[in-house]
């Protein structure tokens, strides 16, 4: 498979065909093998095609031309990526009492029967790789080479959920996270938003209307505190880039919606 890649790349093909191409390429290799060792090589196989070493850079047209939602993103230090959007999953979210680290974590506890549906963007890349997102925040990853992010508590309470284009949204957000490897379990992070600066960025060759939004985030146990960086539309307070430090010790990741989900 490595041969008939490398023919497609020298041959000139446009990235969009090899895309395309190599996509249902994959499927059929993964619907007839239950190996992990021809998994590994189909991914090996994309990552040649599609990404390589240095960054990924699509124009409009062929963004536009996907019919699925996509974005780029960049882990510190390592090549700009081209992700597209595999699942949107619908959460139903109990209330719950915030007082207590437990209740944080158990979806047990529950004071109504009520529930509010909130949905999580699952964001895949070629090598296994994946990207979750809630209103623009980064929730959870899977497959990341450095460590990876499990569980973020009390998402409803997020001031970039809620809308920081609102003038009366919430400046200030606690929760706990777990993340691996290691045993890292129900850390408290406490964060203070500073107030929005106007600013134009060009995102797939269109200018639009942010609000770069500064989160300064102090991790309690461990004395730390680093920040987090969001550009914001400020109509409809859609995070269109950031710049997140998914823990502590663990490398920013950076992203730009190139085409958002409708």
């Amino acid at each position: 498979m490595f041969d008939f890649v490398k023919l497609l790349i020298e041959a000139g093909m446009p990235y969009m065909q090899r895309f395309f191409l190599l996509f249902i390429l994959i499927l059929s290799t993964l619907s007839i093998s239950g190996c992990s060792q021809k998994f590994q090589d189909v991914n090996d196989t994309l990552n040649l095609a599609l990404f390589g070493n240095e960054d990924t850079v699509l124009s409009q047209s062929e963004i536009n031309a996907l019919p699925y939602a996509s974005m780029y993103a960049q882990i510190e230090g390592g090549p700009q990526a081209f992700l597209v959007l595999g699942l949107v999953e619908p959460i139903n979210q109990f209330k719950t009492h915030p007082s207590t680290r437990n209740q944080f974590h158990s979806t047990e506890s529950q004071t109504s029967s009520l529930t509010t549906e909130k949905q999580q963007l699952k964001w895949l890349s070629s090598d296994k790789g994946m990207l979750v997102t809630q209103s623009g925040r980064l929730v959870k990853t899977l497959n990341l080479p450095h460590g990876n992010l499990s569980y973020i508590s009390n998402l409803d309470n997020d001031p970039v959920a809620i809308g920081l284009h609102q003038s009366n949204a919430p400046q200030e957000w606690t929760r706990f996270i777990d993340w691996q490897p290691g045993y890292h379990f129900g850390y408290t992070l406490s964060s203070r938003f500073a107030p929005g600066e106007k600013q134009t960025i060009r995102v797939n060759e269109q200018l639009i209307d942010v609000l770069y939004i500064i989160e300064h985030v102090t991790v309690r146990e461990l004395d730390l505190d680093f920040e987090n960086e969001f550009w914001i539309d400020s109509n409809t307070g859609q995070v269109i880039k950031s710049r997140q430090k998914i823990a502590p010790g663990l490398p920013y990741i950076s992203t730009t919606i190139l085409k958002p989900f409708a």
